[in-house]
């Protein structure tokens, strides 16, 4: 229904009410400091562990800082918690993407992506973890992910030239062949669902026209200075308003690939990033479960 109501609602309407609402929950957050409830890297560090989150563990994290509470030092103490948590030897993910909007909005408007520059619009965490030394950003024009670890050009290099971003070259996919996990810290699979878009890509002749049909050249600035063009497909906005991910929720929790944990004051959840995708395709196959038809069809 939120989706639903968002996708219902003027542009200008819709950018007032998240402004808005920014400017409420900054203020509950003052008040949070004022009080001295303030949440610090080590109190961070040790909830990441009682969720799960292990040494050596490949981990992708989409964030809301905000929902989490008044954290000391801000994005640092979120990364650097997480960092903590996964070890040297683990690999720590982050999707920037340079888009709050439809892909088709934003990708008739670029004139390049700049895989050193262009900022990320997925939050405060997600862009410092985006400019961090040693973070290696994959060069996709609408889902890039930013990497820190021993496979993060393992992780990143094959993005580029892919027409879809989700495929078997992506960031998400590789997730599922590292066995690795995904935190969805104050947010839910409504506003990042990243992952669920492998199933898309996954299965030839998908059920239901997700790309839209035009093909969009796009100008991408790699990390060395050179200007490559590659081919891109994007989402189609009438198929993308039909989305309605939450519902997907207790399916993933039943077959248990999905907890409900707490960070802070974040609601969040913690996944098994292959078993959800094995239960996708399963659901799928079995029921023509997707994100459109979260109880079959």
């Amino acid at each position: 229904m939120r989706d639903l109501i968002r996708s219902l609602m003027p542009i200008f309407l819709l950018k007032w009410y998240r402004s808005r609402k920014k400017k409420l929950r900054n203020t509950e957050l003052e008040g949070q400091r004022k009080q001295g409830n303030v949440l610090t890297k080590n109190d961070l560090f040790k909830q990441f562990k009682e969720i799960g989150i292990q040494q050596g563990d490949s981990l992708l994290v989409h964030s809301s800082l905000s929902k989490i509470g008044f954290v000391e030092n801000g994005a640092k103490d979120v990364v650097d918690a997480l960092l903590l948590a996964v070890g040297s030897n683990g690999n720590l993910l982050m999707p920037n993407s340079p888009n709050a909007s439809f892909q088709l909005e934003y990708i008739r408007t670029l004139e390049l992506f700049d895989v050193i520059n262009t900022p990320s619009k997925l939050g405060a965490v997600s862009e410092y973890f985006r400019k961090l030394p040693g973070s290696l950003r994959s060069a996709h024009p609408t889902e890039p992910v930013s990497c820190i670890g021993p496979d993060a050009d393992w992780f990143t290099k094959d993005h580029f030239g892919n027409e879809t971003p989700y495929n078997s070259n992506s960031p998400f996919y590789k997730l599922h062949e590292k066995n690795g996990k995904i935190l969805y810290l104050g947010v839910s699979l409504d506003n990042a669902g990243t992952n669920l878009h492998t199933l898309e890509d996954a299965v030839e002749d998908f059920k239901f026209q997700v790309y839209f049909p035009e093909l969009f050249d796009v100008n991408v600035k790699m990390t060395n200075g050179e200007i490559l063009t590659m081919k891109i497909k994007v989402h189609h906005p009438e198929q993308s308003k039909k989305r309605r991910c939450d519902d997907l929720i207790p399916l993933f929790i039943e077959k248990g690939v999905m907890k409900k944990v707490k960070i802070g004051e974040a609601n969040s959840l913690i996944v098994d990033a292959k078993g959800m995708y094995d239960v996708m395709i399963n659901a799928y196959n079995e029921n023509g479960t997707t994100m459109y038809t979260p109880f079959g069809s």
